[in-house]
């Protein structure tokens, strides 16, 4: 079953660069200001430098001096934001919470809760190591919860992540603001797969740190 799920996110991934290759890379370029060459377009995400290919689609990122192919998640994102997004799209600058966007329905939001849930118990006593991870990731301090950070989920548009530690009384909680227009970049789904890679992101940087 595990082996089929992943040959249908590499077909998925397949499908969606030839969907990539039909638009124009141009308009891509402008929209966003990217960087670019005749060989690839060049974007930040999370903290990470990605590259797409310009006559395949191949999504990778950079690590050091190697280039490593991205994910599902990331892959799916970048094609939907390059793709997909308005014309004209900008952040507004104000935030809401991710639970609260106008096109939630039931069925999404329960999605996203696992994610969330999962996150915040793996960070449970660890809020140094929380704090390092966003720095890591260009994070700047914002809020008064016990860890909470402004992030670049791109160079032109932020999440706020908010995290308050368990307690004698409460477990151990996580919230994500978006920016109010967020839905302009990408559906609804896309913004779960962003949010989805960029906690696990921050739980990979905080396993980096030396163990105390």
């Amino acid at each position: 079953m595990k082996n089929n799920r992943w040959s249908n996110y590499e077909i998925m991934k397949t499908q969606m660069a030839d969907s990539f290759l039909q638009y124009n890379q141009d308009e891509m370029i402008g929209k966003f200001s990217l960087e670019h060459d005749d060989l690839f377009l060049y974007i930040d995400f999370t903290g990470r430098h990605y590259r797409i290919d310009r006559q395949s689609g191949v999504v990778m990122w950079q690590s050091q001096s190697l280039w490593c192919q991205a994910d599902y998640n990331e892959v799916m994102t970048l094609y939907d934001l390059l793709c997909y997004s308005r014309p004209n799209c900008r952040a507004s600058g104000n935030m809401k919470n991710l639970a609260s966007l106008s096109s939630i329905r039931g069925g999404s939001l329960q999605k996203g809760a696992g994610f969330f849930q999962n996150s915040a118990r793996h960070f449970a006593g660890k809020t140094d190591a929380l704090s390092i991870a966003c720095r890591s990731l260009g994070g700047i301090p914002d809020g008064i919860s016990d860890v909470g950070y402004r992030l670049p989920l791109f160079s032109f548009l932020d999440v706020i992540l908010h995290f308050w530690d368990a307690d004698e009384e409460f477990p151990a909680s996580l919230q994500i603001l978006v920016d109010t227009n967020i839905l302009d970049f990408m559906h609804y789904e896309t913004v779960m797969f962003a949010i989805g890679h960029l906690l696990e992101r921050l739980r990979d940087k905080s396993q980096e740190l030396p163990q105390q």
